[in-house]
């Protein structure tokens, strides 16, 4: 998995690319918490996300939790695969997701 972080100002956006699971997702908790400090915009981009497991889903919460208080966050370019996990969890209903 690969995590690339660009920062436009108070905005910021990590891009995930490959697949998001128990072993890969330190590299993008690390990312977040490195980050996130005086961001008032919290994109992340799953255009080349192909997988995403419960540890995935954790790292997304605990974001929206810290975004709750700084601003919004969205998730964008989500595939049909990673879109159902959202949907059986029912994070569909209560996050920013737009798919591809």
């Amino acid at each position: 998995m690969n995590v690339n972080v660009q920062k436009e100002g108070t905005k910021l956006i990590i891009s995930v690319e490959g697949k998001l699971g128990t072993t890969t997702a330190p590299a993008l908790e690390k990312a977040v918490k490195e980050n996130i400090s005086g961001v008032t915009e919290l994109v992340f981009d799953f255009c080349k996300l192909d997988y995403m497991a419960s540890a995935g889903l954790r790292i997304l919460l605990s974001s929206a939790k810290i975004m709750k208080k700084q601003g919004p966050m969205k998730i964008i370019n989500v595939s049909a695969p990673v879109m159902e996990v959202f949907n059986l969890t029912g994070l569909a209903d209560v996050m920013d997701i737009e798919t591809a």
